[in-house]
């Protein structure tokens, strides 16, 4: 007799070589929230949000039925604030430090020091003000320095654990203060090159400064493990979002030289998210190097990280594979429009990443999860699938690009996978519902066009209205209400259009699709409301998913605290663009408001009745 059964999520993930690592956290449908540390801020924070407020989204978790905390890159990023392009891959932010809870040092002396610095930088306002990481620094190097720290044996034996990176991040730190800040590849000659009579001779001139370096990266360490004990302890396990890349003016880089290929910067090929593709400037790898040396880069930077992380987010997870690489003689206006992937034989794409996601998992116990978005190979899906690593579904993504174009119904939802409305890059649940569902991306319909020999200006006035509201966005005139209609302006054979009708019925009715996949009564309607705040939770906290984590304020779109808020201007991150806005969003709230909203009592119902407790 034929058994029709479909396997549990248990067998599934049992019969891949993560079993062990699911065994860890469980064979079961989790919800959770995602977050960047320096958006979040407690009563007693001073001026960002810090290791030790987790405790109170750890108690917010718990109110609310959520059992994961998904915490954006804290690596120490210098003075530049881009998460992803830090200047250590081990080394932990001194900003996000508690004065009022470090290891070994009497706070009630400072007293009055820390409550100055809480005045000088409130909280409450939408943004960061990133002055406090150095005014932070200052009272920390006045607490640092009453001491001998030499004969501190937990802080000895966190230096001798620490061996692999500690130092030359310390180093690297200093050296930079005293070449004014400069980039590395800027250095005197002897300090650049790493000869060993210069850096001996620097590190005897300033031991005081370098141990200053090592000793906030022990306190960072001391609080974010205890962060992970109370999670734990609650029954929430952390998710540590690991950069695949590293800053070019990095101590990593600095130490390691030839572990990187430096004539060369990673970034993204154009896509329907980006219309000139995207070059973040960091180098790529060069893997024969690392590999030549057992892949110890590697296996530090996970074994560093499973101190304070139950699940590691892998960052550009196609980036494993390959990696799109521009040359720096390439004009920075040009994005990463021309590139080429690195390595450049599609056929070695599956054995490379192979390779390094069984060191990953080797060094390891954390769960692994995947950033699988933008353009994909075929051989990502495979190891996912073969190892048990969850990627991502997009809600808003999420569809029938190949036929009907409808949103994928919850169950069709890939079950190794992690359930998103948005992300750290992409605009709030609301910004896209009331200004960009719908639209076409204006920069891309212009490239489009120039690539396909129709005059922009005309064929924008013919077929898209003008909305002034939805900047750099374009929306369908109500007249074009089909592909007919549309072709008939292009005055083109179907076949010569093919890209341009994509285009069309991807956003001419998403709106109307999206509606329909809520399951919402008709007509429906462009204005956001709670109804439809709720029907989304519901439907992706639904849908066969292991995990559905969200962003904090898309499990809070359904509350008034964001009615004044201008969804333009707010998000975390604007992809390809470098400006003061990003990386900057703090919530209208404290964590101790948190604890008292209304919603929780609707957020735990939604993750009750989805069977994700």
């Amino acid at each position: 007799m034929e058994n029709n059964t479909s396997p549990t999520v248990q067998e599934i993930f049992s019969n891949t070589p993560t079993a062990s690592h699911w065994s860890k956290i469980g064979f079961q449908k989790r919800a959770g929230v995602a977050v960047p540390l320096f958006s979040i801020y407690s009563q007693k924070s001073q001026g960002i949000g810090d290791f030790t407020d987790l405790r109170l989204l750890v108690d917010w978790c718990g109110l609310c039925g959520l059992s994961i905390i998904q915490l954006l890159p804290i690596n120490d990023v210098g003075f530049n604030f881009r998460p992803y392009d830090a200047v250590s891959m081990f080394a932990l932010d001194p900003m996000f430090l508690s004065l009022f809870e470090l290891k070994a040092i009497d706070t009630a002396l400072y007293q009055k020091d820390i409550q100055a610095l809480q005045a000088k930088f409130p909280l409450g306002s939408l943004k960061v003000n990133y002055k406090i990481k150095g005014a932070k620094l200052e009272l920390l190097w006045k607490m640092f320095g009453k001491q001998a720290w030499h004969q501190q044996p937990e802080f000895q034996h966190f230096l001798k654990q620490n061996h692999f990176w500690i130092h030359n991040y310390a180093l690297f730190k200093i050296i930079k203060q005293y070449q004014d800040d400069c980039n590395w590849e800027a250095w005197d000659d002897g300090l650049r090159r790493r000869e060993a009579e210069f850096l001996e001779a620097f590190q005897h001139a300033h031991a005081k400064e370098v141990e200053f370096q090592m000793w906030l990266q022990w306190q960072a360490a001391e609080q974010l493990q205890a962060a992970k004990k109370y999670a734990n302890d609650h029954g929430v396990w952390l998710l540590g979002d690991i950069p695949f890349l590293v800053s070019r003016d990095s101590a990593d880089v600095w130490a390691h030289q030839n572990y990187f290929k430096l004539d060369l910067a990673s970034g993204a090929p154009p896509d329907g998210y980006s219309a000139i593709g995207q070059r973040w400037g960091m180098p790529p790898y060069h893997w024969e190097n690392i590999a030549a040396q057992e892949y110890d880069y590697i296996i530090h930077k996970m074994k560093y990280a499973e101190r304070f992380f139950d699940l590691f987010r892998i960052d550009h997870f196609v980036g494993v594979f390959r990696i799109w690489t521009i040359s720096l003689q390439e004009p920075l206006e040009n994005g990463g429009l021309h590139g080429r992937f690195d390595p450049a034989e599609e056929w070695t794409w599956e054995e490379h990443g192979r390779k390094l996601v069984e060191v990953m998992l080797n060094a390891t116990a954390m769960l692994p999860c995947a950033e699988d978005l933008g353009v994909i190979p075929a051989c990502s899906y495979k190891i996912i699938d073969k190892y048990g690593i969850l990627g991502m579904d997009i809600q808003r993504w999420n569809r029938d690009w190949d036929h009907t174009f409808a949103f994928k119904q919850p169950e069709a939802y890939r079950v190794n996978s992690i359930a998103v409305i948005s992300t750290h890059d992409m605009s709030s649940f609301q910004t896209w519902w009331e200004y960009e569902a719908g639209t076409v991306d204006e920069e891309f319909f212009q490239r489009k066009c120039e690539t396909r020999g129709f005059d922009f200006g005309w064929l924008k006035a013919q077929v898209f209205t003008e909305d002034k509201l939805a900047k750099g966005r374009l929306r369908w005139k109500a007249e074009i209400d089909s592909v007919d209609r549309f072709v008939s302006v292009l005055q083109r054979a179907y076949d010569e259009v093919k890209d341009f009708i994509e285009i069309y019925n991807g956003t001419f009715s998403e709106q109307a699709q999206f509606w329909d996949y809520l399951g919402l009564p008709q007509p429906w309607k462009k204005t956001f409301s709670k109804k439809m705040a709720q029907a989304a939770l519901t439907a992706i906290n639904s849908s066969s998913s292991m995990f559905s984590i969200q962003l904090l304020q898309d499990w809070l779109c359904m509350s008034p605290v964001f009615k004044s808020i201008d969804f333009m201007t707010y998000r975390i991150n604007c992809p390809g663009t470098v400006n003061c806005e990003n990386w900057t969003l703090m919530m209208p709230f404290s964590l101790e408001q948190l604890l008292e909203f209304p919603e929780n009592k609707v957020i735990k119902k939604i993750v009750h009745s989805t069977g994700r407790v």
